[in-house]
């Protein structure tokens, strides 16, 4: 189990909270190994568990696929290897929602009980990001959802946080996100944006020394957020309203 770790004190500040999608929503990582493993088995590459973990965990796609490139001397091109990386993934959304992670429909209500407001922040193609809102009942407890699609640059650069943080109408600084890898924290931090980390099997080995605290689970840090949110309960008048 990890112990949360605090880098510093925190007033009540946060007004919104930005979820990552895959590790934090949803248990994808495992899927996305395979994914890639068999897209790789293709051109005669071996990716072993131990590798993916390292290397390529939480790491976009496109970037991914250009580090395969490089590093196997590929006969074909980033943006073609991430094609097929892609089009596999976008063919097991059709089939099935990613698995939803624990606590997490728990969380999602609570923090937006007490009236922040809630985005999700994601490398991911919309497809992926849609179908976990639509197919786990998430969607309406969401303000904003911000994808690969909507940014020039992916994770870990912070343009995905700026945008979000610019969609839900407050500074970044007013915000805090929710990341399992190291890329992601990343990206929040480069935005301004406070950022904890939930790390899981595939991602623990990461850096998160710019996260602002570290917890084994979701919930916990769902906690550590709402000690320092600023409250404003939403009433059933207002929630209907949203609906």
């Amino acid at each position: 189990m990890l112990a949360a770790r605090y880098h510093r004190g925190m007033t009540k500040q946060f007004h919104a909270v930005c979820f990552d999608h895959d590790g934090t929503l949803v248990d994808s990582e495992p899927i996305h190994y395979r994914l890639w493993r068999d897209v790789l088995a293709d051109h005669g590459i071996e990716l072993t568990e131990a590798e993916y973990k390292a290397r390529y965990a939480g790491v976009p796609t496109l970037a991914n696929a250009h580090d395969f490139v490089a590093r196997h001397r590929l006969p074909v091109t980033a943006d073609v290897l991430s094609d097929r990386k892609q089009a596999a993934m976008a063919a097991y959304v059709a089939r099935a929602a990613f698995p939803i992670l624990p606590d997490v429909r728990e969380v999602v209500a609570r923090l937006h009980a007490i009236g922040l407001r809630l985005a999700v922040v994601t490398g991911a193609l919309r497809v992926s990001a849609d179908t976990t809102l639509r197919e786990h009942d998430l969607a309406r407890w969401f303000d904003v959802v911000v994808c690969a699609e909507d940014v020039p640059r992916n994770k870990p650069a912070p343009d995905c946080y700026r945008l979000a943080a610019n969609r839900l109408g407050f500074d970044p600084a007013q915000c805090v996100a929710i990341e399992d890898t190291e890329a992601g924290v990343t990206a929040a931090a480069a935005a301004g944006m406070p950022v904890v980390a939930v790390p899981h099997a595939l991602s623990r080995q990461h850096d998160f020394s710019r996260a602002a605290a570290v917890f084994a689970t979701l919930a916990d840090a769902a906690k550590w957020i709402e000690a320092r949110a600023v409250a404003s309960p939403r009433t059933a008048l207002a929630d209907s309203a949203r609906a």
